[in-house]
């Protein structure tokens, strides 16, 4: 019912009449919510399976009234100690666009088992104003006390992480102890039950690898030979020259095992690196049937340190001008990797070092394809690093020692043989243009006089022969 008043005359104006407005509750707006869900596919049995999480969660969130479906988010076969989780960065993506206003999680450890990683998501998420619900723990972020029982029981998660990655530790070195290798896929082989047994049709092939490389065949022109013949790869796709070092290297070809070539360095990135004497190594000659010979085994080992010495003739003397360290990023990896994508063929750039060990040694930026292939899969050029830490630093408008800290504001850079160069730098695309220096541009004096002395030194050895 409205409430009228009337306001007396004035003599500067008529009598006027003021109806009050009655207040409307304004409708309850939805909330938006999401879930996110991770199995590990050793751990997980059938009933918490990724199907029957994502059943669970859209079924939960449709069946409510004032919450408006946004997706599940599902991650399957990755660990909890990794980053890199496709939808799970999708999922903070949406957030940071303000299409979801609640998360939906199983428990903590399925969100993070890091607790730094898991407590600056949270506080981010937060500060957007949406709240995480961990359903196990019983846990709102948003609540006053959630932020200190998430830090609790995210702590006993990556202690959990921890003891279950020393076990797994504990159990392959038993194993290796026993004479047990990792069932890992090695190509010309068939493991069961920790034993190795040929595969005909593989077992040729890997024999006349090691017979073209001992008629002096390098190992691009191998892959060439093999791609040309239509010769499956191991993993499919073409066979690269570093697929055929590591074959060529392989001591399990001669009938021989070596086991620990390789560890997980960190429980929480998993990642793995090369044992060069960190971890305990166990050997067992003639463990299995071989495919080449010891003595071909043993001559090709010899051909390759033959022409390693070949083409790096001053190892040790590195000109200290080309030492690398100050083009790494914080993260350990070089200035443009992952950035730099062919404008040709669209394949990624990787670095390439001529002529190590050398005062000619230099870094370029080169197409994967034309590195791996050659010309015939890219006819693209390579750029070299001295030629394109000036032009990106111009872009970023930043000097080349500040490259490493501020090359993550590149999204991606294409690079085309014409001579033209476009970078994403802060969500803008920028051009530039690039070309090779001449040799006179890039050589000071001190390169100079090593050269020179290098020069001598070659002379003498000819003319003692």
């Amino acid at each position: 019912m409205k409430d009228t008043n009337m306001i007396p005359a004035r003599k500067d104006r008529p009598e006027r009449q003021v109806t009050r407005v009655p207040l409307v509750a304004p409708l309850p707006r939805r909330k938006k919510v999401a879930a996110y869900a991770r199995v590990s596919v050793e751990k997980d049995a059938s009933l918490h399976s990724l199907a029957a999480q994502i059943s669970y969660y859209s079924s939960l969130i449709q069946s409510r009234k004032d919450w408006e479906y946004a997706g599940v988010y599902a991650d399957e076969g990755l660990s909890g100690t990794r980053a890199s989780r496709p939808e799970f960065q999708r999922l903070l993506q949406d957030c940071r666009a303000g299409k979801i206003n609640m998360v939906l999680v199983k428990a903590i450890s399925r969100f993070a088992r890091n607790t730094v990683t898991m407590l600056e998501t949270v506080r981010e998420l937060k500060g957007l104003g949406i709240d995480v619900y961990f359903e196990k723990e019983n846990i709102h972020s948003m609540s006053g006390d959630g932020e200190l029982m998430l830090t609790i029981l995210a702590s006993f998660a990556q202690a959990e992480a921890q003891s279950v990655s020393e076990n797994c530790r504990w159990r392959i070195r038993k194993n290796f102890e026993a004479g047990i290798p990792v069932s890992t896929p090695i190509y010309g082989f068939m493991m069961k039950k920790g034993k190795f047994y040929l595969v005909p049709q593989e077992a040729e092939i890997i024999r006349e690898i090691f017979s073209m490389y001992l008629d002096g065949l390098g190992r691009t022109a191998i892959a060439e030979r093999l791609n040309e013949r239509g010769v499956p790869a191991p993993e499919g796709g073409k066979w690269l020259p570093g697929r055929l070092f590591d074959i060529l290297r392989n001591e399990k070809y001669v009938g021989d095992l070596l086991m620990q070539k390789y560890y997980v360095s960190d429980y929480l990135t998993k990642k793995t690196v090369k044992n060069h004497g960190e971890r305990e190594q166990f050997f067992i000659e003639s463990n299995h049937e071989c495919i080449v010979p010891r003595q071909v085994f043993d001559q090709v080992q010899a051909e390759m340190e033959r022409r390693a010495d070949k083409y790096s003739p001053m190892k040790g003397q590195q000109d200290e001008s080309e030492t690398d360290e100050h083009l790494k990023r914080p993260d350990g990896k070089y200035l443009f990797t992952g950035k730099i994508v062919c404008g040709v063929c669209g394949r990624p750039f990787c670095r390439k070092k001529a002529n190590a060990g050398t005062v000619y040694a230099a870094s370029a930026w080169v197409c994967n394809g034309y590195a791996t292939i050659g010309k015939k899969a890219c006819a693209s050029r390579r750029v070299p690093e001295k030629v394109l830490i000036p032009i990106v630093a111009e872009l970023l408008g930043v000097e080349e020692e500040a490259m490493p800290a501020t090359v993550n504001r590149i999204g991606a850079m294409t690079i085309y043989p014409d001579g033209r160069l476009e970078a994403t730098i802060d969500g803008k695309l920028q051009t530039a243009a690039w070309g090779n220096a001449s040799r006179r541009d890039s050589w000071d004096e001190a390169r100079r006089k090593r050269a020179s002395e290098q020069m001598k030194e070659t002379w003498k050895r000819r003319k003692a022969k």
